[in-house]
């Protein structure tokens, strides 16, 4: 949800996710997920608040951030660029269950990537008139030709 955000943004709006302003749309695994008013602003249906996610999150974010004043870069034009979440190996440990009996007792560890790049201020798009006018087809370019 915060890929292509700017820093600043992406750190305001963690904090909003944690204090359930807004909410976090889930759009590929989202079986069993209630369904949220505040999600429409994304054109889905469901989200949740996951706040212990965000909070993860939001210290690789700050974390990065002091990364990138280290190396001398502009903290105000990062942007997220690329954020990725992998499994990681399971760590095991065991419980102990009725009976005499030990069941595992597995935890699940991630991998997360996080990328920001330094990007520029954006040029605003000169509109040119010869691009305004409505572009007419090859057909009906013939046909005023055989006419005119």
């Amino acid at each position: 949800a915060i890929r292509g955000m700017p820093l600043r943004r992406a750190q305001k709006y963690l904090k909003n996710v944690i204090a359930k302003k807004e909410i976090i749309p889930y759009r590929k695994y989202h079986g069993g997920v209630g369904r949220k008013a505040q999600a429409k602003v994304f054109g889905v249906t469901q989200g949740r608040w996951p706040k212990k996610s965000a909070d993860l999150v939001l210290q690789l974010l700050k974390n990065a951030e002091s990364n990138a004043e280290f190396k001398s870069l502009d903290t105000d034009k990062l942007v997220v660029d690329h954020i990725q979440v992998n499994r990681a190996p399971k760590m095991r440990r065991r419980t102990y269950r009725a009976h005499g009996r030990i069941g595992a007792y597995m935890s699940s560890p991630c991998h997360v990537q996080l990328i920001l790049t330094e990007r520029e201020d954006l040029v605003p798009v000169v509109v040119d008139e010869v691009s305004g006018k409505k572009k007419e087809s090859k057909k009906k370019m013939r046909k005023q030709r055989l006419m005119g």
